[in-house]
């Protein structure tokens, strides 16, 4: 199971405090890998150990944004991303990212899934320090950020052909 892999640690923010879970090389690149709305579950785990095992090699950490929750059906997946807090969300990135840089990690990219996607779009606007995000399938809500004033280099995943409209689909990337 991916978790064996995984060393779990606090990250402070401000006055708060969040689990992450970190794999790989240490003073490789980072990677911070954002969850989709489930939360952190064994998919978003396994995404990350095998980001981490992509040559040249990298360290690649995990947020959890939900404090420990994790949605069982796609009911309680979209109660939790609606009760997120996005821009707190965009705080746990930006202290993420300043972990990864002081623990080792000279470049730091972000990566994320669905709702994870579209934070990551959001970071590439809002958060220094990141080097490049790359974003799948998911695209911030205007009040949050205008993917068009990303401050680095962002690749975005999307299904041409996807039926979903406003927050998964090309369209709304490219707006």
């Amino acid at each position: 199971m991916a978790d064996s892999a995984f060393n779990k640690i606090q990250i402070q923010r401000g006055d708060t405090s969040f689990d992450a879970y970190v794999v790989g090389k240490d003073d490789a690149p980072g990677i911070v890998v954002l969850q989709e709305w489930w939360g952190v579950d064994y998919e978003i785990k396994n995404h990350a150990v095998k980001i981490s095992q992509l040559e040249p090699g990298f360290k690649a950490l995990i947020p959890d944004l939900y404090r420990g929750k994790v949605g069982l059906d796609a009911a309680e997946a979209q109660h939790l991303m609606e009760g997120l807090d996005w821009m707190g969300a965009v705080k746990d990135i930006e202290a993420s990212v300043n972990w990864l840089k002081a623990n080792g990690s000279q470049k730091v990219g972000v990566t994320g899934y669905c709702m994870g996607g579209a934070l990551s779009i959001a970071s590439a606007v809002l958060v220094p320090g990141i080097d490049a995000v790359v974003g799948f399938y998911g695209t911030p809500p205007t009040e949050l950020a205008d993917a068009a004033q990303a401050k680095v280099p962002v690749q975005g995943h999307f299904g041409d052909l996807d039926t979903m409209a406003g927050f998964s689909d090309v369209a709304a990337f490219r707006h």
